[in-house]
């Protein structure tokens, strides 16, 4: 049954939904929805507090670290990280309370996804403990991975055979379809059925939701097959579209009525 999963994203150090389509590497400031007065600890307590387990954590760029250990410390085992993971770093983090590690770029050489690099990873820190990123762009032929905070579009395709190959060596994915991520313009439809009925393992989908029936959507598009996290839109960091205690209630629901 598809939940809800929390995020934080951290950017310079504070807890904001911005425009993904709008990071870059020369320093600019992105389009930004919602800067947060609490931070990444408050938020990590508040999951731990409503039992969303599950949730990812992305650092957006350098001076995170500090902000993304005290949220760490605060719900121990409770949250994912990703953003700028590789293998000299995976398993500090993992130390340091992730409960697993997310990649994308690391896993790429010159737009080319490195099935030995992969393999390498997942040996070092186990394939429970790892996610790959397959946030995508779209193209006319499908989706295809962007890496690079979503700046460089790969070769890689989101494809059945990409999904079962990769899953041999990570747990779940997590997707960001970065055209429409942080714009509350609904979600990639097509793409959210494809991941339902290609993947062989989980998946957390991100990007475009705006309103608490996505979550409805998303179940029936995926056969249940495919979480959802909510940003922008979301009370908790400035939205109007969706309340995050339905999405609290949400999960609980349907934790009462799962076997």
């Amino acid at each position: 049954m598809t939940q809800f999963r929390p995020c934080i994203d951290l950017h310079r150090g504070q807890v904001k939904q911005i425009v993904g389509s709008t990071l870059r590497d020369d320093g600019s400031d992105p389009a930004t929805n919602f800067v947060a007065s609490q931070d990444a600890a408050w938020f990590a307590t508040r999951y731990r507090r409503d039992g969303l387990a599950g949730g990812h954590m992305i650092l957006l760029g350098p001076g995170n670290e500090q902000a993304a250990r005290a949220a760490l410390d605060a719900w121990p085992q409770g949250l994912q990280i990703g953003g700028g993971i590789g293998l000299d770093n995976a398993a500090d983090w993992l130390a340091a309370g992730a409960s697993k590690v997310i990649v994308t770029s690391w896993l790429f050489e010159s737009g080319r996804l490195s099935l030995e690099r992969t393999r390498k990873l997942s040996e070092s820190v186990g394939s429970e403990r790892l996610v790959i990123d397959l946030s995508c762009r779209r193209c006319d032929d499908g989706w295809y991975v962007a890496t690079d905070r979503w700046q460089t579009v790969t070769e890689t395709r989101v494809s059945r055979d990409t999904l079962h190959q990769l899953a041999d060596h990570c747990s779940e994915f997590l997707v960001h379809a970065a055209d429409v991520e942080g714009k509350q313009t609904g979600i990639d439809e097509a793409l959210v059925q494809h991941l339902g009925a290609s993947s062989p393992i989980p998946v957390t989908y991100a990007g475009g939701g705006r309103s608490i029936e996505d979550l409805t959507r998303v179940e029936a598009l995926s056969g249940g097959r495919v979480d959802l996290t909510f940003g922008s839109a979301l009370d908790l960091f400035g939205g109007r579209g969706v309340r995050y205690q339905d999405c609290v209630d949400w999960n609980r629901t349907r934790a009462d009525h799962s076997p």
